[in-house]
């Protein structure tokens, strides 16, 4: 299962990163190619509004931070769980799992399907690594889900792809999985068999389970530097990223404002043109090096950010210059005021 679901998500990545690539070659036969891409991410302003079929609000842009900080804890639970109860410290000795069934049921028990296996400390290392993974991606779909809610302001109007908002599900997906994909499936199943050993034996016979901070958390901090300097990458961009989002969601506080082009200010704004796209790559290459850079799986996500957002940045340079009569009046706010009325 592991293997079958590795293989699906690489091929996945590299199905969803190899278009975009031959889209970005400027050789006349993929013009096609680049069209339809472009048509497919296109949204809210660059959209032409008579074009609106097969397409669904910007707003729906919800539900992928819905679905990831769903699926994303869950997945985090099961395998941080997993961690605890079956894998052990990262100073404790290889875990007999024979033995602990046999302590703790006498052979009927939540890991008996664990029987004389063992868990090496390299293996013990590898899925503490997954659950500090999981916990960084955590921190940034909640993120996400927050701005979404409570900075963003979208207009009613606003339309995206149908093809966009299914891409943007199966990415906030499958990008959890790939970062767990070596040990979901047993922690999944772990998780399964703690479930049904409680509703089968009840929580009356079921042993009360005590939360030890120091047994969730201590394994995280004794992790190498690679995990280490891959959190500082990953704090960099998520940082600024959150204070770029928070400069965009000022410009339009109303949805009765999405007639008006603004010129951001601040931060990175000042240095690039998209710094919130710039950021979210630098938070994906701080997951990347977390992870030890040993994974397969990881780089072809990490290529799928990369060019998705590069192609996306694209975009937001026709963005602001697809309305011609105002093309001069853009150049001019860099340096006067900040705001521009579009003409419709």
């Amino acid at each position: 299962m592991e293997l079958g679901l590795a293989e699906f998500l690489r091929a996945s990545w590299f199905a969803g990163t190899f278009p975009i690539i031959m889209a970005s070659i400027p050789y006349s036969h993929f013009r096609f190619l680049k069209t339809m891409l472009l048509g497919f991410a296109k949204r809210g302003k660059i959209m032409d509004p008579k074009s609106h079929k097969f397409t669904v609000p910007q707003q729906f842009f919800l539900h992928f931070y819905l679905a990831a900080a769903f699926w994303t804890t869950v997945l985090l639970a099961c395998t941080w769980l997993y961690a605890y109860e079956a894998v052990g410290s990262l100073a404790s000795k290889p875990l007999d799992y024979s033995s602990v069934a046999s302590h703790l049921m006498g052979g009927s028990n939540v890991f008996s399907f664990y029987k004389s296996q063992t868990v090496s400390a390299q293996q013990r290392y590898q899925v503490w690594r997954t659950v500090l993974l999981l916990f960084l991606m955590e921190v940034q779909v909640l993120r996400r889900l927050y701005e979404t809610l409570y900075v963003f302001t979208y207009s009613p109007s606003a339309r995206m792809h149908i093809v966009g908002y299914l891409t943007g599900l199966f990415f906030y997906t499958a990008a959890p999985l790939s970062l767990s994909c070596s040990y979901v499936p047993v922690a999944l199943h772990h998780a399964a068999h703690k479930m049904a050993f409680f509703i089968l034996k009840g929580r009356t016979q079921t042993e009360v389970l005590e939360f030890d901070w120091s047994g969730y958390l201590k394994p995280l901090l004794v992790l190498g530097w690679f995990q280490w300097v891959g959190v500082a990458m990953f704090m960099w961009g998520w940082i600024h990223q959150h204070r770029c989002h928070a400069i965009l969601g000022s410009l339009r506080k109303r949805s009765d404002q999405a007639c008006e082009y603004a010129i951001p200010h601040g931060d990175w704004f000042e240095i690039v043109s998209c710094p919130h796209y710039l950021a979210e790559i630098v938070i994906y290459a701080g997951l990347l090096v977390a992870s030890g850079g040993t994974d397969i799986t990881l780089w072809l996500l990490f290529a799928f950010v990369v060019a998705n957002l590069t192609f996306a940045a694209g975009l937001k340079s026709i963005e602001a210059y697809c309305i011609s009569e105002i093309f001069h009046c853009l150049v001019r706010s860099r340096f006067s005021s900040r705001t521009v009325k579009c003409i419709a």
